[in-house]
């Protein structure tokens, strides 16, 4: 797997992990896991439920948690909901369809999001006396979400050993891999990605067609790997031909 540095530190005691129980986050719990084995270390998985759309990715944290035998904690933050409004994620807009790198698809980002969580993940590390916090930021995501470019990371990272009378260190192993790259690193990694949850319209089945189901599906397809993500449009597809 490589060293880790502050995308990847060499040797790691405690890390918390932000895990919304999405593909990236599942892959990020399940590398740092696996990086781990016959190491002196824990990791520490902290779920926010901060008003989004749905709960289905909350869900689906809980359950990959259990399977990964990692300690999680959920923090019910709705109540901020009223403060980062405007996104289709914490308002009553409707979810956009296309790409993941779609202008319309600024509309998903919440404002702050990012700044918010990991505030909370370092005030926990904090006390846990851990070394590292971590995030699951990708290349994609650059184009799209202003607090997962490397600007941001770098002026988060210097915040986190500042914060506190120690520092904490920021991981972002993700950061300049693609999509189909961490798709690649979760095989490897043997992460449970059949049990993570990307839709952002939050019904039965992936919908197949928002963002970050176009993306999910390129990425298994970019990374040659079987997509297991049963999607909507595909089923009712299935349904005509029977």
């Amino acid at each position: 797997m490589g060293k880790r540095d502050e995308g990847a530190c060499s040797i790691m005691k405690k890390t918390v992990v932000l895990f919304s129980g999405g593909l990236d986050s599942t892959v990020l719990l399940s590398y740092l896991k696996k990086q781990d084995e016959g190491v002196d270390a824990k990791i520490f998985a902290l779920s926010v439920d901060y008003g989004q759309r749905h709960s289905k990715e909350l869900r689906a944290a809980a359950q990959i948690a259990d399977s990964l035998e990692i300690e999680r904690r959920y923090v019910d933050l709705r109540g901020i909901q009223c403060l980062i409004r405007g996104s289709s994620q914490t308002s009553d807009i409707e979810v956009p369809e296309g790409h993941y790198e779609d202008e319309s698809m600024k509309v998903t980002v919440v404002p702050n999001r990012n700044m918010i969580m990991l505030s909370l993940a370092l005030g926990w590390a904090i006390s846990l006396e851990a070394e590292f916090i971590a995030y699951a930021a990708h290349a994609g995501d650059h184009a799209i979400y202003p607090d997962c470019r490397q600007e941001f990371i770098n002026a988060f990272r210097e915040v986190a050993k500042l914060a506190h009378y120690y520092p904490v260190h920021l991981l972002s192993p993700f950061a300049n891999k693609s999509k189909a790259d961490i798709v690649r690193i979760g095989y490897d990694v043997n992460a449970p990605m059949h049990l993570t949850w990307s839709c952002y319209k939050g019904k039965d089945l992936h919908c197949g067609k928002c963002g970050t189901c176009v993306e999910r599906k390129e990425a298994f397809q970019l990374a040659g790997i079987i997509d297991p993500t049963k999607y909507e449009e595909e089923e009712k597809e299935c349904l005509k031909v029977t």
